[in-house]
């Protein structure tokens, strides 16, 4: 299947950056970050730059691959990041837009490669649980419920790759956060330092220069974990419980 590709070039990241058009020849079998493998070998025989994009596991578990296709975080599938998309969903002669995730707090690198350390920012901040050293606890000397259990570990599948915050109009990192702030938040193990977490993980947010959540619900749609937004909801409860002193509900 021959495909036109459109793809943002930037040589760095204080560069002017702008769509070039490529002809690949790909299989249906390929996947999407494959299909930029046999681009990039094309460009390199021709002794041209390859595109600079990112990429590590390609198993759907690091977030790494953080592309815009089509105008769609991660692609047209729902539940499925960029290197989980395959060629056999598009038709031959299609042209296909690949850009890079757009937001102020994810400055373009080069290419298709963003800058997400502000992530890493924000769950320094306080996304752990201090405990102290020595023997691991037994793993069942704290019952835990189910529901709460399912709930955290529901929230914890957040894989950090950003397209909460590319399909958000706000730039928003409100889903991120809010997962991570709740797979902690739901277990005893971390109640101790519940409203210090928050407190400091929506401040880091804030620093970081994300815009404000205005539930518009574009983040669950695009999420490719398909995170719920009641995490939200969890996060603003506990956020506010954390600045009036209040321990509001989970």
């Amino acid at each position: 299947m021959k495909l036109t590709l459109k793809i943002w070039r930037q040589k760095s990241a204080n560069a002017k950056g702008g769509f070039e058009t490529y002809q690949v020849q790909a299989e249906p079998d390929m996947s999407f970050l494959e299909m930029l493998d046999v681009l990039n070998e094309q460009l390199v025989a021709e002794k041209k730059e390859p595109i600079a994009f990112a990429h590590d596991c390609r198993e759907g578990i690091c977030g790494t691959c953080n592309l815009v296709i089509d105008g769609r975080p991660h692609g047209p599938q729902k539940g499925t990041t960029t290197c989980q998309l395959h060629m056999r969903h598009y038709k031959d002669g299609e042209t296909i837009v690949i850009e890079p995730f757009r937001a102020s707090a994810f400055p373009v690198i080069r290419d298709l490669v963003v800058d997400r350390s502000s992530f890493d920012n924000i769950i320094q901040a306080g996304g752990y649980i201090s405990v102290n050293t020595g023997q691991a606890v037994d793993g069942n000397a704290i019952p835990i419920e189910k529901e709460q259990a399912s709930k955290a570990f529901d929230a914890a599948t957040c894989i950090g790759c950003g397209a909460c915050v590319a399909a958000c109009p706000n730039g928003s990192a409100m889903l991120f956060t809010s997962a991570k702030v709740s797979h902690l938040a739901l277990l005893p193990q971390g109640e101790v330092e519940s409203k210090k977490r928050v407190y400091e993980m929506v401040n880091q947010m804030d620093t970081e220069g994300f815009g404000q959540c205005s539930n518009v619900g574009a983040c669950e749609a695009e999420c490719p974990k398909e995170i719920s937004i009641d995490n939200i909801a969890r996060l603003n409860r506990l956020y506010f419980g954390s600045v009036f002193g209040s321990d509001q509900g989970k």
